[in-house]
């Protein structure tokens, strides 16, 4: 093993680490231009909000089930097979989706969209079940800079995305079926700069670990919090009563069970795929709302200009993992608690904005928080459990995935309903009863609140000349928005008690250091 920390295990490593670089770059262009085109899809074919945001939904599912199960099965069949499936359904989903067309009924045309939509998250789920352990065996001496530069391409790929939209789209733009087909460009590089490739085996692999032993240390409780996030989603997108959804989770549990001998598994793995939820919560749920909110507070060109701002800032950074932990001294668990503090302080200020310079400083302390979470959690279980594979890896990616469509995002909607209503029922009351949607939302055990009928603020919003009215549900909307991002913060304030509970318990065994699998041998929960 290499012990240049620059240089990976492969004389290879270099290029397969660029193939996955570019691979997660068309899922980033794919994933920002759709959320442009949206509008496109809403004049041609008549979608409500809620079709919509169900087409948006499969984006999520698709990329849960594409990261869990080829995170079990990438270690048996091969990185390169995997490759292989994933370039098809990304492929494929163009067009699924390109199919979809004016003229078509409206029922034709939302199927091709939704599940073009999902193949193409599909496809994303399958890259990182390869690319992240592929990375973190590559680079095992330095995983959490490459693992930082490998996921460097996801912001990248939302500013492509957006400057698409920007550029391309609008009432005179080009065509959205053009504008998505972009994405296809680094689709092609990314299978031909991993064409003919070879591919390490993982260290769990490499050892002969069959997929039980691998599943040992994820266990009864990592599973059971992958497990409830999936009970959520049979409700929530499969319709299901809570009865059967809760059937199939436990049916789900005891198949982990017979497969590790019903292992408890890691109780730091557990905390970690806890930590993980939020993280999904707070980084991706936060960002489907941001530009919506920093939009509204300000202009909706302003929180365009802002939202690529924020991701060009996020990929620089990224490429800076090596420096703070190396010349910094700065350990992975280190870095995640500055990171939250930094999250917290951020999504304080930005709620606080009142110009666009103040959105700009506010919005680059968010981004420093921000940042590095998702790909130093992943390294941090390439470090610690190597026995696991790619599977503990896959199931957090997956855990993180299902966290911010089910709870991050919904969770943010229904902060802003709550407190946009509770504002107006304080100043205004009978705005409140005349503007009022016609049926109440939930989120998980909270008090239902019904909020505002979408077509009345979205004209309150957009109007160049405000009734009174409209004035008063526009600023009603603004506190609302202003009072979500404080309540956002309380999520990554949670992340940091937790970090630093757990740097206290690396203190407490001599320190953070990676883990090496030295033999086969019985495990042991720890």
């Amino acid at each position: 093993m290499s012990t240049d920390l620059t240089q990976g295990v492969a004389p290879n490593a270099k290029r397969l680490l660029w193939a996955g670089f570019l691979a997660i770059l068309a899922a980033g262009i794919g994933f920002g231009v759709r959320g442009g085109i949206l509008a496109n899809w809403a004049a041609d074919f008549g979608f409500t909000g809620a079709q919509l945001g169900a087409i948006g939904g499969a984006g999520f599912t698709g990329f849960c089930f594409g990261i869990i199960i080829g995170g079990v099965v990438v270690d048996k069949i091969g990185y390169g097979k995997l490759v292989f499936a994933a370039f098809l359904f990304h492929v494929a989903s163009a067009f699924i989706t390109f199919a979809a067309s004016k003229g078509q009924p409206q029922e034709t045309a939302y199927n091709f969209l939704y599940w073009g939509t999902f193949v193409f998250a599909l496809a994303n789920g399958t890259l990182e079940a390869v690319a992240n352990p592929l990375v973190s065996t590559l680079f095992p001496n330095n995983r959490t800079h490459y693992l930082n530069i490998l996921h460097a391409s996801w912001p990248l790929g939302l500013v492509f995305g957006g400057l698409i939209g920007w550029t391309l789209g609008g009432e005179n733009g080009i065509s959205w079926k053009i504008q998505l087909g972009l994405f296809l460009i680094p689709t092609v590089l990314y299978g031909v700069a991993f064409m003919g490739q070879s591919f390490p085996k993982s260290e769990a692999s490499a050892k002969g670990l069959s997929v039980g032993d691998m599943m040992k240390e994820v266990g009864i409780i990592g599973s059971a919090v992958a497990c409830y996030l999936l009970v959520l989603f049979f409700e929530d997108a499969l319709k299901l009563s809570p009865l059967v959804a809760g059937i199939i989770g436990v049916g789900l549990l005891i198949v982990v069970g017979l497969l590790t001998k019903f292992s408890v598994g890691s109780f730091l793995l557990f905390v970690l795929f806890v930590v993980h939820a939020l993280v999904g919560a707070v980084e991706l749920g936060t960002d489907g709302w941001i530009q919506n909110i920093t939009g509204n507070i300000l202009t909706p060109a302003e929180g365009k200009i802002l939202f690529v701002f924020t991701s060009l800032l996020m990929f620089a950074l990224r490429f800076c993992g090596h420096f703070i932990e190396s010349k910094l001294k700065i350990s992975p668990i280190g870095l995640l608690l500055i990171c939250s503090i930094f999250a917290v302080i951020g999504l304080n200020m930005v709620s606080g904005i009142t110009s666009f310079v103040g959105a700009l400083v506010a919005l680059a302390v968010y981004a420093l928080g921000k940042t590095f979470f998702w790909p130093t959690m992943l390294a941090v279980v390439g470090d610690r459990f190597p026995r696991t594979g790619a599977i503990a890896m896959s199931i957090m990616g997956g855990i993180g995935m299902m966290s911010a469509g089910l709870l991050g995002g919904p969770g943010l909607g229904y902060a802003k309903d709550r407190y946009t209503v509770e504002h107006l029922k304080e100043t205004n009351p009978a705005v409140y009863e005349s503007s009022k949607a016609d049926k109440p939302s939930k989120f998980l055990f909270l008090d239902e609140v019904t909020g505002l009928n979408g077509t009345k603020l979205s004209d309150a919003q957009t109007a160049k000349e405000k009734t009174a009215d409209q004035k008063i549900l526009a600023e009603a909307s603004i506190v609302g928005d202003r009072k979500t991002l404080k309540a956002d913060a309380f999520i990554p304030a949670a992340m940091a008690v937790i970090y630093l509970l757990l740097m206290m318990y690396f203190k407490g065994i001599g320190g953070y250091k990676p883990v090496v699998i030295e033999e086969k041998k019985t495990y042991s929960p720890s």
